[in-house]
C-alpha cells in the first residue's frame, strides 16, 4: 500500500493521536494488567506484549512491516517470522560487512591465511563464495548464540576474501568518539548511497523510537530491584521486607528455579517432584522450560511458609532458587520478552530499508535513561546511590551493568543484539566499544565475583571489541583501558575485595597469596586474554612503546608474581603432603607469559631510545626484587643478595653465593621473561644502533649505573631455574614427590617452554655478551656446585657418585647452547624459525600432524606459514588402510639442515637423532663414521657479534679439558652411558672452537697444561683417547678435533702423535683363547656322541608308530588342543567349536512404488563378483563436492543421506563362528566360570549377557552363545544319474513308500510341508538331561541343547516382527522356522557381504566362503540333522529316509493334494527346501537345487508382475539387451505359462510386458534370481564340494552363466528339453494360480533388494552437515535439530544423542539412540555422531565408541572436533564400518572394546 492510499484510508484520524493511544495502552498492559494477573502464563503473556508492542510500535504504518497487510495484525509471533515469508535479498553494498550473527549450532569458518586473527570467522555463505584453495581452513560450530560473520570487515583480513556479496569499500578516516557523543552524529547508510533505503515517515520515526526507548526503560527500572544473588529468602521477614516495585504490595509470591550446568534432568525432576508435589509430566515441562529460558516458574501462591519450604529444599543441593512477588516476577518476565523483541526487531526491515530499526535502537540504547517512568519506580529509583551517582550512564552502560541479573535466554538475546549494533558500521563499533571500556570494570567484577552463568557473561563481548586495532585503540586511548586492565589483575590477584567489589585503584604493595581463592579462580584467565588481545594489536603496540608509563605499570604486575610458590629441596623424608597449588600457579604464569610475550614483541615497533628506557625500567623493577628493596618475595624464604669469592683456573672472582641443594628455588620470575623479549631486539641493540643514544654496546647500557655484580645478580634468578631444573633432572629432588616433576615438565618440556626456560637460557647467553665469560662461566659452574670436578677433583663434595655425571651433563648442556643457538642471536625470521622447528621435530622419526604440533612450539604453530613450512621439508603419506593415519616424513635434503645438539633435544633425543645421521650417511657413502660439524655462528649484526669471544676464555678451556680428561681417566665411578655423554659434548665444544676461534683456541689445546690432568694439554688427552678402544664411536670425531689441531698448529701435534701399532696379546688374553678352545672340543665331543645313538636306533619301532598314527588320522582328523584344556581334540570327548546366534534385520526387500530402485536394478552390472562395492580411494581432494540428499521425494526408497528405509527389512537370525574348538566339558567349565565372574564383579559392565546366555572367545574375545558340532565336508563323489533319471527314479520310490503317520503328524497344519521339530519353540522338543547317565563322544545333543537355547530366545521375543504365518500357540511347531529364518537368512547374510567383492579369475563367489563360515554352517546343519533323528530314536538312520521322501513330494506337484502340502510351493523360500535335504540326504543337492531354481525362478517372475503392478506409472531407464536373451530365452512365453492360471495376474503380466517391455522385465528377472544362485552355490559349498561342476567358464561369461554351470543347472532357454522341469513347474504354477483367484491377498511375493548393500551416504565434507540450509539432522520425535545429533548409518534418520527431549516414556534411562535402534536395526545399532566425530555402536544394552570414517587434511581423526580442521570422508574406513554391519561384526566389537576396559556402563541412555 503506497503512502497516500494509507493517509486516505485512515481518514481523518490524526496519526499521532492513534500512536498516543496505542503507547498508553502498551503502558498499561506491561504496568498493570498483565503484572496484577492471578495466574502465571508465559504463552499468554507473551501474545499480549507483543501485540501491545507492535500497536504502539507501527501505530498506522504497519503495512510498511507486514507486506500486503490491510489491516492491523494480530502480532501474536514476532515479526521476522512474517518477513520471512517474504524474502528480500539485500543487494550488496561497498564497505558494509556481512554480520551475519551466528546462531546455535551455526558453522562458522576462519581461513588462517586470509584472517588477521584467530577472532576474524566467515559464514558459510560468504565462504563458499570466496576462494581458499589450499589454505589452511578450520571451521566451528557455535555452541551458544553470538559472533558473527566478518567477510566485508577490512580490518578482520590481512588478505581480502572478495566475496561478492560483500564488496569494497572506499577508506576513510575513522573519527574519536566519546560516550557523550551524540547518536545522530555517527555515520548511517544513507538513501543518496544506497538505493534501498527509503524515506521513513516523521510520525512513525518517533513512535518506533518512543516505544523502544520506554520498553528498554520498562525493562531496566525492572531490573533495579532484582537480586544479584540467586538464594531464598532466610526467613519469612526477609521475604516480606525485600525490594518490589508493587505500588500494591499484595501477598502473592512466586518460586522461580534457575538453570545450571551442574545438576541432570533426572536430579532437577526428582527434586522437584520431592519438593512440590506436582506431577512427573508437569515437572518435566518446567525442567525442559528452565533448560530453554534459563528460569522458570514453579509454584505461586500465597502461603509464604510453602514457598519458603520449596524453596529452601530446592536450594539443599546446590539449585539455584529466588521467591519473588508475583507482580515483579511478572514484570522480569515482560522484560525478558522486550529484549526478545529488540533483538527481533534487528532481523527486520522497514519496507526496503534493513538497517533503520538497528539504528534507532542503537540510537535509544546510547541515549541515558528517562527517570519519569512511573510513580513506584521514580521513588526507587531516587533512593538509589547507584543511579544517583551515574546520571550520565546510557541504556546500554546499564544493560552491561544489570547482565548478571538477567538469566540465559535473555543474556543471549542480549549479546546477539549486540553484535547486531556494531555491524552497522565502524562508528556504532566505536560506540559500542567506547560504552563497554567505560564500564568495563565493573563488568569484570561482576564476572570474577557475583556471575552465576559465566559462560553467558557480556564479558566475552570484549573480543568483539579488542581484537579490531582501530577500535582497540581508541578504548586505550581514550578510556585508560591498560592500566584499568592491569589494576583489576592486581587487586583481583591480591584479593583487594569488599564484599562484592573489587577495590579500585588497588594497593600496589600488597602480596600474592598463591592459596587464595584467587588463583583457584579459572575465571581470572580471560583478564589475561583481553590484555594478550589488546596488546597483540600493532595500533596498541605503537602505543605501548611511545609512552614508558604502559611498561612500567606492567612492570609492576609481573612484580607481584616473581617468586611466587617456591621450592626447597626435601632432603631427608619424602613430603607428606603435595599441594596442587603449583597448577593454579603455572595456570596464571601461563596467561601472563603469553602477555609478556605480546609486551616484549611490540617494542619491535620501537626507536633504540625507547627500547633502552624500556630495558632500563624492566631492570630497574627486577632488581629491586631480587634485592629485596620492594616487599614482593616471602622474606622468610628468599635472602639478601650476598657476593662471594670463588677461585678457579687460578685466578678470583667474585660471584653471587647461592645455594639451590638448600634454598628456595621459584620457576616463576616474568619480569626476566619480558628483559628477554626486550634483548630479542638486536637489530636495535647492536654497537652501531646505541652509539646514536650515547651508548657503546648492551655492556654500557647494563652498566651505566651498577657493576658486574649487578648484573650477575640480575641474572641469578633464571640461573637458579636452570640449575634446579638440572638437579630435578638428575633425581636429587625425588623426595618432593610428583608435584616437582610436574613443574619441571610443564616449564621445560611442554607449552611453557618457549615463554619460560628459553627466556631462561636466552637470559644467561647474553650475560656472555655483557659481561666476560670467564665470569658468567665461574657463575654457572659456582651454581652447579662443580668447580672441583672441573678443576680436577675426581670425587664432589656435593654430589655422589650416581648424581655427579647427569650433573656434568646437563650443564655442559647450557654452556652449548649458550654459545651455539642462534635463532634469537641472529634474529632469525618467523619463516626461518618455523623451518627450523619442524625439521628437527621430524628429524627423530615420521610422525603425524598432532605430534608434530607438540614437538613444536605452540605459537609457531599457530603462524601462517606453519602449513607452508611443513609441506616444503616434509613428504606426506596418506593413510591407506583403516588403522593408518597422515604421517608427515623429513625430505632426504633436509637432513642436512639436522644439528644434533639442537637445544630443544634431549640426550635421548640427540642420540636418536645422531643415529639416524650416521644410518644416512652409511647408506650414501658406506661408512657411519660420519662427523657433525655445526656451521659457523656467523652473527652480522646485534649485540651476539662478540659471542664467540667466549672460546678464546681459559675457563671454558680448562671446562672443556677436564670434562674430557675425568672420563677418560674414568675409574668406574661413572657409567659408559654417562662417560661417552659427556665425552661427546665436550668433543662437540672444541669443534665449536676450532670453527669460531681456530687460532686462538687450537694454540690454547696445544701449549696449556693443567698440574691435576698430569701436566697434560687437550691435544695429549685427545691423542690418547684416539687409540682408546672404550670409546670407538667417538673415535671420528677426536680424529676430525685432532686433524683440524694438525692444520693450526702442525709442529705440536706431530710431536705428540701416538704410533698406530699393533697391541701385543696380554696373559689374560691367552687365558681367554685357552678356555675358549676346551669348550670347543668338548662340544664337537658332544655332537658326535649324538650322532652315534641316532644311527643306532631302531627305525622299526618308528615305522611301527608311523602306522598307528596314519590309521589313527585316517579315522579321525585332529584339530588341534582344546582352547581351555589344551588337550587334543579327537573322538575321545565330544567337542565343537564356539558361534554366535543374534537376531537381524540386515536383508533387505524390494521397496514398493520406488522409481529410484527400479532404475538402480536396471543399471547395475550384471556380475556381483565383479564390481567394487565403493572407490577406495583413501584421498583428500578438496574439490570433490558433498553429496547430501537436499529434495524430498514420493519415492518410497527416499531417505535422509540416501539410506535404505527402514520398512523394507525382513527380520531373522544370523549364526556365525570365530572357528576356535573346546570340549563339551570345558565349555560348561568355561561357561560357570565367566558366572562367577559376573557375581564377583558385580558393579562392571560385562562384555557378555549371560541371561542371554551370552560368552566371549578365550582366545579371540568374539561374542558367543553356541557351541556347534565340527563336521567335515562330504567327500562322496558326484553320481552320474542324470537329473530325468533321478527324478524318475525319486517318483517311483515314493510310490511304493507306504504312509509313515509319525511324519504326518510332524508336519505343519498350514500345508506348507514344514516340520515341527524344525521350529525354535517347538514344545515337543526334548531337552539335553541336566545329569546324562553316559555321553557318547560323538553325540551332539548338548551343543544342539544351545542353538536351540539361542534360537527359542531369540524367537520369543520377535514374534510382532515376523510376517509368516506360523502354528497356533497351542500347537507343535510354534516360532521361528530354523531352516529359513536362521540357515537361509544366514547364507543370505554371507552371500550379501560378498556382494561387490572381486574375486579372483576363475573363481566365484562360492570361493570366497571362509572356512569359519563353512564351519558354522556345516555345524547348523548338523543340529538340523540331530533334531530330526531326536523325532526318530528307533529308526537307524534317524528319519533322513522318510523326511527325504517328504521333502520330495513337497518338490513334485502330483503330490499337492495330500494335506501336508497343500499350500503352494511357490509362497515358500526355496532354498530353505535345498537345507532341508542337506540335512537329510546331502548327496541329493544336485538335483533339488535345479528343482528349487525353477520354482525360484516362477515366483520371482510373479513377484516381479506385482511389483511393477504398484509402479506402472513410473518412468523407467532405458535397458540395453546384454546376454539375458541367451540364458532366458522366450521369455515373454515362459512369462505368461507362469501366471496363465491366475486371470488377475495374467492381464498383469500382458500390460506389464506391453509397458515396460521384455527387455526390461529380462533384466529385472537376471538380478532378482542372481541371488539365489549365488546362496545355493555357498551352500554347495559348504556341504558338498564335490557336487559342484569342476570345470570353470571363461571370466568373460557373466557371473549368472558362471554359476549355472557351476551348479549343473539347466538354464531356461533349454526348458523345452526338460519335460520333468517343464512338469513341475506347470503344477507348481497351476497349484499358485488357483489360491491367487480366491486369495488373492494371502498370495503376496515379496523380493529380496539383489544390489549391493550400503549404509547412509554421509557428505564428503564434515562440515556440510551443519549447514544452515539443509534439513537432513532433524530429529522426527522432537522435530528439532538436535544439539548432539546421531546420525543412523543403517537408516539414515537423525536422532538425539542422550538428550533429555526424547528418552523412553516407560523407561527414563532409556535414549532414542536405543529406542530407535529397537525399531530400525533389532540389536544393533551404528550411528554417527558429527559434533564428536566418533562412530556410536550399540547391541543389547552395550555399546562401544569407534573413530569417524572422517580425516582431516593430514589424515588424521579429530575427536569431538577439538582441532576444528575440515574433515574429509575417507571411503576405507566407511568401507570397514559397512563390513562391519554386513558381517554381523558389531557385536563381537563391542564385546572386544568392553573386555579390555572396566567399562561402567550407561549406554541405555544413549
Amino acid at each position: 500500500m503506497s503512502l497516500a492510499s494509507m493517509k486516505s484510508f485512515l481518514g481523518s484520524v490524526n496519526p499521532r493521536d492513534r500512536s498516543s493511544d496505542h503507547f498508553n495502552q502498551l503502558r498499561t498492559t506491561l504496568e498493570n494488567t498483565i503484572p496484577s494477573r492471578k495466574s502465571y502464563s508465559p504463552f499468554q503473556i507473551k501474545s499480549d506484549v507483543l501485540s501491545a508492542l507492535f500497536n504502539a510500535f507501527w501505530g498506522p504504518y504497519f503495512s510498511l512491516f507486514v507486506p500486503g497487510a490491510t489491516s492491523p495484525p494480530n502480532m501474536r509471533s514476532f515479526l521476522s517470522e512474517i518477513q520471512a515469508k517474504h524474502p528480500w535479498t539485500d543487494p550488496p553494498i561497498p564497505g558494509r560487512s556481512c554480520g551475519r550473527v551466528f546462531q546455535k549450532g551455526e558453522c562458522c569458518y576462519r581461513c588462517k591465511d586470509c584472517s588477521l586473527d584467530d577472532s576474524s570467522v566467515m559464514c558459510s555463505q560468504c565462504f563458499r563464495a570466496t576462494q581458499h584453495e589450499g589454505h589452511n581452513i578450520t571451521f566451528y560450530i557455535s555452541h551458544q548464540a553470538g559472533g558473527c560473520c566478518d567477510c566485508g570487515d577490512s580490518e578482520s583480513w590481512r588478505i581480502r576474501p572478495n566475496c561478492p556479496y560483500h564488496p569494497p569499500g572506499t577508506s576513510r578516516t575513522p573519527r574519536a568518539y566519546t560516550t557523550s557523543t551524540p547518536a545522530s552524529t555517527m555515520d548511517v547508510w544513507s538513501p543518496s548511497k544506497h538505493p534501498t533505503r527509503t524515506s521513513t515517515p516523521l510520525e512513525l520515526r518517533e513512535s518506533m523510537a518512543r516505544t523502544i526507548a520506554y520498553a528498554v526503560d520498562y525493562a531496566l527500572d525492572t531490573l533495579t530491584n532484582s537480586p544479584d544473588d540467586i538464594i531464598p529468602p532466610h526467613g519469612e521477614h526477609e521475604l516480606r521486607t525485600q525490594e518490589s516495585g508493587d505500588p500494591f504490595g499484595k501477598e502473592v509470591y512466586a518460586v522461580l528455579l534457575w538453570n545450571d550446568e551442574k545438576h541432570s534432568f533426572e536430579e532437577v525432576i526428582n527434586n522437584v517432584c520431592e519438593a512440590t508435589g506436582l506431577p512427573r509430566y508437569d515437572v518435566a515441562e518446567i525442567v525442559d522450560r528452565i533448560d530453554e529460558e534459563g528460569r522458570e516458574v514453579v509454584e505461586t501462591s500465597e502461603d509464604i511458609l510453602r514457598l519458603l519450604d520449596v524453596g529452601t529444599r530446592l536450594h539443599q543441593i546446590d539449585l539455584g532458587v529466588t521467591i519473588r512477588r508475583t507482580y515483579d516476577t511478572y514484570r522480569e518476565q515482560i522484560s525478558a520478552l522486550i529484549i526478545e523483541w529488540l533483538l527481533d526487531l534487528t532481523r527486520c526491515r522497514v519496507g526496503t530499508d534493513p538497517f533503520l530499526l538497528r539504528e534507532l535502537i542503537s540510537a535509544e540504547l546510547l541515549n541515558p535513561r528517562k527517570k519519569d517512568i512511573s510513580l513506584a519506580y521514580n521513588r526507587i529509583i531516587e533512593g538509589s546511590k547507584s543511579y544517583s551517582d551515574s546520571e550520565t550512564y546510557a541504556r546500554l552502560d546499564w544493560l552491561f551493568l544489570y547482565h548478571t541479573k538477567w538469566w540465559k535466554k535473555p543474556r543471549l538475546s542480549l549479546k546477539q543484539l549486540y553484535v547486531s549494533i556494531i555491524t552497522l558500521g565502524h562508528d556504532y563499533r566505536t560506540a559500542m566499544g567506547s560504552h563497554f571500556a567505560s564500564i568495563y570494570h565493573r563488568v569484570i567484577e561482576n564476572f570474577l565475583l557475583i556471575d552465576r552463568e559465566g559462560d553467558t557473561s557480556v564479558k566475552y563481548f570484549a573480543l568483539q571489541i579488542y581484537t579490531v586495532p582501530t577500535i582497540a585503540e581508541h578504548v586505550v586511548r581514550y578510556h585508560n583501558l591498560i592500566p584499568r586492565l592491569l589494576a583489576i589483575v592486581t587487586a583481583f590477584a591480591t584479593e583487594q575485595i569488599t564484599g562484592t567489589r573489587i577495590n579500585f585503584p588497588p594497593d600496589p604493595n600488597q602480596i600474592v597469596d598463591p592459596d587464595s581463592k584467587a588463583f583457584k579462580s579459572k575465571r581470572f584467565m580471560p583478564v589475561f586474554t583481553d590484555l594478550r588481545y589488546l596488546c597483540g594489536n600493532h595500533t596498541i603496540q605503537r602505543l605501548v612503546v611511545s609512552n614508558s608509563e604502559y611498561i612500567t605499570s606492567f612492570s609492576k604486575v609481573c612484580q607481584m608474581f616473581m617468586g611466587i610458590n617456591p621450592n626447597q629441596r626435601a632432603k631427608e623424608n619424602h613430603v607428606e603432603y603435595e599441594s596442587d597449588t603449583w597448577i593454579n600457579v603455572f595456570n596464571v604464569t601461563l596467561s601472563l607469559s603469553r602477555v609478556v610475550k605480546v609486551y616484549g614483541e611490540a617494542y619491535g615497533r620501537a626507536t633504540v631510545g625507547q627500547l633502552v628506557e624500556a630495558i632500563g625500567i624492566v631492570v630497574r623493577h627486577t632488581m629491586t626484587v631480587c634485592t629485596l628493596q620492594e616487599n614482593r618475595l616471602d622474606r622468610t624464604k628468599y635472602r639478601s643478595i650476598i657476593p662471594h669469592i670463588v677461585e678457579f683456573n687460578k685466578t678470583t672472582y667474585t660471584v653471587v653465593k647461592f645455594d639451590v641443594l638448600e634454598s628456595w628455588v621459584s620457576f616463576h620470575h616474568a619480569l626476566h621473561w619480558l628483559l628477554a623479549e626486550l634483548f630479542k631486539h638486536v637489530n636495535l641493540l647492536g654497537s652501531e644502533s646505541l652509539r646514536t643514544i650515547g651508548y657503546q654496546n648492551l655492556r654500557s647500557v647494563l652498566l651505566r649505573n651498577s657493576g658486574d655484580l649487578d648484573v650477575l645478580t640480575l641474572i641469578d634468578f633464571p640461573l637458579r631455574v636452570v640449575t634446579m631444573i638440572a638437579q630435578i633432572r638428575a633425581g636429587l629432588w625425588v623426595r618432593n614427590g610428583f608435584a616437582i616433576r610436574g613443574q619441571l615438565l610443564h616449564y621445560r618440556d611442554f607449552m611453557l617452554r618457549e615463554l619460560c626456560y628459553d627466556q631462561d637460557l636466552f637470559i644467561l647467553q647474553t650475560a656472555f655478551v655483557v659481561l666476560d665469560p670467564g665470569l658468567v662461566l665461574v657463575s654457572i659452574l659456582d651454581r652447579f656446585q662443580l668447580r672441583s670436578w672441573f678443576s680436577g677433583e675426581m670425587t664432589s663434595r656435593v654430589y655422589d657418585d650416581n648424581h655427579l655425571p647427569s650433573m656434568v651433563e646437563e650443564f655442559l648442556y647450557v654452556i652449548i647452547t649458550c654459545l651455539s643457538e642462534t635463532g634469537n642471536a641472529r634474529r632469525l625470521p618467523m619463516e626461518g624459525a618455523v623451518r627450523r622447528e619442524l625439521v628437527h621435530a621430524l628429524a627423530v622419526g615420521s610422525c603425524g600432524f598432532t605430534e608434530i604440533c607438540k614437538r613444536v612450539p605452540e605459537r609457531m604453530v599457530e603462524e601462517v606459514c606453519f602449513e607452508g613450512a611443513l609441506m616444503d621439508v616434509a613428504h606426506f603419506r596418506f593413510p591407506e588402510s583403516t588403522t593408518d593415519s597422515g604421517l608427515y616424513e623429513l625430505k632426504d635434503e633436509c637432513f642436512d639442515e639436522v644439528n644434533p645438539y639442537f637445544y630443544h633435544y634431549a640426550r635421548n633425543k640427540r642420540e636418536e637423532v645422531d643415529a639416524i645421521l650416521r644410518a644416512r650417511a652409511k647408506k650414501k657413502t658406506g661408512s657411519a663414521d660420519m662427523v657433525f660439524v655445526p656451521q659457523p655462528l656467523d652473527i652480522k649484526f646485534g649485540q651476539f657479534v662478540t659471542l664467540t669471544n667466549a672460546f678464546q676464555s681459559s675457563v671454558l678451556h680448562q671446562i672443556i679439558f677436564f670434562a674430557v680428561f675425568n672420563v677418560s681417566n674414568n675409574q668406574g665411578k661413572m657409567t659408559s652411558v654417562f662417560a661417552e655423554a659427556i665425552l661427546d659434548q665436550a668433543l662437540h665444544l672444541v669443534i665449536l672452537g676450532i670453527i669460531e676461534q681456530p687460532q686462538i683456541f687450537s694454540r690454547q689445546s696445544a701449549h696449556v697444561t693443567y698440574e691435576l690432568g698430569g701436566k697434560q694439554s687437550l691435544i695429549d688427552v685427545l691423542c690418547f683417547l684416539e687409540h682408546k678402544d672404550t670409546f670407538k664411536a667417538l673415535k671420528a670425531k677426536i680424529g676430525w678435533c685432532l686433524d683440524h689441531f694438525s692444520q693450526n698448529v702442525p709442529s705440536i701435534i706431530e710431536k705428540r702423535k701416538i704410533p698406530d701399532t699393533k697391541v701385543k696379546n696380554t696373559v689374560e688374553e691367552a687365558k681367554k683363547r685357552a678356555v675358549k678352545a676346551r669348550q670347543d672340543a668338548i662340544m664337537k665331543q658332544f655332537a658326535a656322541a649324538q650322532k652315534d645313538f641316532l644311527d643306532n636306533f631302531d627305525e622299526d619301532d618308528e615305522d611301527e608308530e608311523m602306522e598307528d598314527a596314519t590309521e589313527q588320522t585316517q579315522s579321525f582328523q585332529s584339530y588341534g588342543p582344546c582352547i581351555v584344556c589344551q588337550e587334543a581334540l579327537d573322538n575321545t570327548q565330544p567337542f565343537g567349536t564356539l558361534g554366535l546366534v543374534q537376531a537381524s534385520r540386515l536383508t533387505r526387500q524390494a521397496p514398493d512404488h520406488s522409481t529410484r530402485h527400479l532404475n538402480e536394478v536396471l543399471g547395475s552390472s550384471p556380475s556381483l563378483d565383479r564390481v567394487v562395492a565403493r572407490d577406495t580411494r583413501p584421498s583428500f581432494e578438496a574439490s570433490k563436492p558433498g553429496t547430501l540428499a537436499s529434495t524430498q521425494t514420493t519415492d518410497s526408497m527416499y531417505s535422509t543421506f540416501n539410506a535404505f528405509p527402514r520398512e523394507f527389512t525382513r527380520f531373522g537370525m544370523h549364526g556365525s563362528a570365530c572357528g576356535h574348538m573346546m570340549h563339551v566339558g570345558c565349555f560348561a567349565t568355561y561357561t560357570a566360570a565367566v558366572r562367577q565372574r559376573h557375581r564377583v564383579q558385580a558393579q562392571r559392565s560385562h562384555p557378555e549377557n549371560i541371561q542371554r546366555k551370552e560368552f566371549i572367545c578365550p582366545l579371540c574375545k568374539s561374542l558367543g552363545n553356541i557351541i556347534l558340532p565340527v563336521v567335515m565336508p562330504m567327500t562322496v563323489p558326484l553320481e552320474a544319474q542324470s537329473f530325468p533319471d533321478w527324478v524318475r527314479t525319486t517318483g517311483i520310490n515314493l510310490l511304493r513308500s507306504t504312509p509313515d503317520r509319525l511324519l504326518e503328524s510332524l508336519h505343519f497344519k498350514s500345508g506348507s510341508g514344514e516340520f515341527v521339530f524344525w521350529a525354535a519353540q517347538d514344545f515337543g522338543y526334548p531337552s539335553f538331561p541336566r545329569h546324562p547317565e553316559r555321553i557318547d563322544p560323538l553325540d551332539t545333543h548338548k551343543m544342539v541343547d544351545t542353538v536351540m537355547v539361542a534360537a527359542r530366545t531369540i524367537s520369543s521375543q520377535s514374534r510382532h516382527l515376523r510376517d509368516r504365518v506360523e502354528q497356533e500357540p497351542g500347537d507343535r511347531g510354534v516360532g521361528m522356522y530354523l531352516p529359513e529364518d536362521l540357515a537361509v537368512y544366514t547364507l543370505a547374510s554371507i552371500e550379501t557381504a560378498a556382494r561387490g567383492t572381486p574375486t579372483l579369475p576363475g573363481q566365484t563367489v562360492a570361493d570366497q566362503l571362509t572356512e569359519f563360515q563353512s564351519l558354522f554352517i556345516r555345524g547348523l546343519v548338523a543340529c538340523l540333522t540331530k533334531l530330526a533323528a531326536l523325532q526318530f530314536k528307533d529308526r537307524s538312520d534317524g528319519g533322513r529316509e522318510t523326511i527325504r521322501h517328504a521333502i520330495v513330494k513337497r518338490l513334485l506337484p502330483e503330490w499337492r493334494r495330500e494335506t501336508a502340502f497343500n499350500s503352494p510351493l511357490l509362497l515358500r523360500e526355496p532354498l530353505t527346501i535345498i537345507v532341508e535335504m542337506a540335512a537329510v540326504s546331502p548327496e541329493s543337492l544336485r538335483y533339488v537345487t535345479i528343482l528349487a531354481y525353477y520354482a525360484s525362478l516362477a515366483r520371482i517372475t510373479i513377484g516381479i508382475v506385482q511389483l511393477l503392478m504398484k509402479s506402472q506409472h513410473v518412468q523407467l531407464a532405458n535397458t540395453t539387451n546384454g546376454k539375458q536373451k541367451d540364458l532366458f530365452g522366450d521369455l515373454g512365453t515362459f512369462v505368461m505359462s507362469v501366471v496363465r492360471h491366475s486371470p488377475l495376474l495374467e492381464h498383469s503380466a500382458e500390460l506389464i510386458l506391453e509397458t515396460f517391455g521384455e527387455e526390461r522385465f529380462s533384466k529385472l528377472l537376471y538380478h532378482y534370481s542372481l541371488p539365489f544362485l549365488r546362496r545355493a552355490a555357498v551352500l554347495r559349498k559348504a556341504i558338498h564340494p564335490a557336487s559342484l561342476s569342476s570345470t570353470r567358464l571363461p571370466d568373460k561369461v557373466d557371473e549368472y552363466g558362471r554359476l549355472l554351470h557351476l551348479l549343473g543347472i539347466p538354464a531356461l532357454a533349454t526348458l523345452s528339453a526338460y519335460d520333468t522341469i517343464q512338469n513341475a513347474l506347470s503344477g507348481w504354477c497351476a497349484h499358485y494360480g488357483f489360491l491367487h483367484i480366491s486369495h488373492p491377498l494371502e498370495c503376496g511375493i515379496i523380493l529380496d533388494y539383489p544390489l549391493v548393500y550400503h549404509l547412509a551416504e554421509l557428505p564428503y565434507y564434515l562440515d556440510d552437515l551443519f549447514e544452515s540450509e539443509n534439513g537432513e539432522m532433524l530429529c522426527l520425535r522432537c522435530e528439532t535439530v538436535p544439539q548432539d545429533p546421531a546420525i543412523c548409518l543403517i537408516c539414515g534418520i537423525t536422532v538425539c544423542l542422550q538428550s533429555h527431549c526424547c528418552v523412553d516414556a516407560e523407561s527414563r534411562d532409556r535414549g532414542e539412540c536405543n529406542m530407535h535402534t529397537r525399531d530400525c536395526a533389532g540389536v544393533v545399532g551404528a550411528y554417527f555422531m558429527p559434533k564428536r566425530c566418533a562412530i556410536l555402536y550399540l547391541f543389547g544394552g552395550s555399546g562401544s565408541f569407534a573413530p569417524a570414517p572422517y580425516l582431516d587434511v593430514h589424515g588424521e581423526v579429530d575427536f569431538s572436533m577439538r582441532r576444528g580442521r575440515r574433515q574429509c570422508l575417507h571411503d576405507v574406513r566407511v568401507e570397514e564400518i559397512r563390513k562391519l554391519w554386513l558381517n554381523h561384526g558389531i557385536p563381537t566389537y563391542i564385546a572386544r572394546k568392553m573386555d579390555a576396559t572396566i567399562d561402567v556402563g550407561g549406554w541405555e541412555s544413549l
